[in-house]
């Protein structure tokens, strides 16, 4: 079958030219207009759900969305691989089954370095007779398919996986902030890391990013903030506490707010430095004040 795919970013691009190294026929656009090699590209989205049954769509958010669905869609079947909140899928799911269309979605989890190496896991929901149909059209993109049950529930789980995620890569960088203050060397913290029973793909990969300081985008801390403030805002939905997520939401509003927002997730430890150089200006402040300089006085015993 043809298959269309909309949304080459940083994340689609990859997939996408998996998809055609696969042998599928693929037809794309996208609003840079930048072409994709081996792939059609149509002059519209909706040049895209005519030339094809089956959609993915890997978008920014609810607009992008929203831009790219309309009565195109009857007679396709789209699948949602990007994160949007779980309300908005279940709504965007009724729209394009009452246009005439199916509806899917295969959030996954993993960065640039996973989709360009074809090693995303995918988090599957739908009907059945839908699942049957995109299932085998993943593995080009998706070392591991996992069935999730009903609409929403692909990205109520793939929010699940986000808060480890987002709260993991947090912790790290306070790590490496902490030794860094306590003068210890970066790369001594990285080894006993990458040795330990804690490691991982993605403890290894920030902690690297981190020691060289090289933040080229694999999860940027603008989608990471956006993701993070979908959890706390479903989670206060449900009226669950959010502790973990409520601190790190606003550690990566202050990275962004820092001009950090197109690297990657692993510099977020500069809104930690720019916390504690923030505050020790503050205690300095305080200290060398007229008020703080008459309680010190007062406090003073008599000569």
């Amino acid at each position: 079958m043809v298959l269309g795919f909309l949304g080459l970013g940083v994340m689609g691009r990859p997939m996408a030219a998996n998809l055609v190294a696969a042998g599928h026929e693929l037809v794309v656009w996208t609003r840079s207009g930048v072409p994709l090699e081996g792939a059609r590209f149509a002059p519209s989205p909706a040049g895209v759900f005519t030339a094809s049954e089956v959609v993915f769509l890997m978008l920014a958010g609810p607009e992008a969305i929203d831009g790219v669905i309309g009565p195109h869609v009857a007679g396709r079947t789209v699948v949602h691989m990007g994160t949007t909140s779980p309300d908005y899928s279940a709504d965007l799911a009724g729209r394009i089954v009452a246009a005439g269309g199916r509806y899917v979605e295969a959030p996954v989890s993993g960065s640039r370095g996973p989709a360009e190496a074809g090693q995303l896991v995918a988090m599957l929901a739908g009907q059945d007779q839908d699942l049957s149909r995109v299932r085998p059209l993943l593995p080009p993109m998706c070392r591991q398919v996992i069935d999730c049950g009903p609409v929403p529930n692909g990205l109520r789980m793939k929010l699940a996986v986000n808060t480890y995620l987002i709260g993991m890569v947090t912790a790290l960088a306070e790590a490496f902030h902490f030794a860094e203050r306590h003068d210890l060397d970066l790369d001594v913290l990285r080894q006993v890391l990458d040795a330990g029973p804690m490691a991982s793909y993605v403890s290894r990969g920030k902690a690297g990013k981190i020691v060289d300081g090289d933040y080229a985008v694999q999860a940027s801390i603008r989608d990471v903030h956006y993701n993070n403030r979908l959890i706390v805002e479903a989670a206060a939905a449900r009226g669950i506490a959010s502790p973990l997520l409520d601190v790190c939401r606003r550690l990566f509003a202050e990275a962004e707010e820092l001009g950090h927002g197109g690297l990657d997730m692993a510099a977020v430890i500069h809104a930690l430095t720019a916390r504690t150089v923030r505050d020790a200006a503050a205690d300095t402040g305080s200290a060398s004040s007229p008020a703080a300089a008459g309680s010190a006085a007062a406090a003073a015993p008599p000569s």
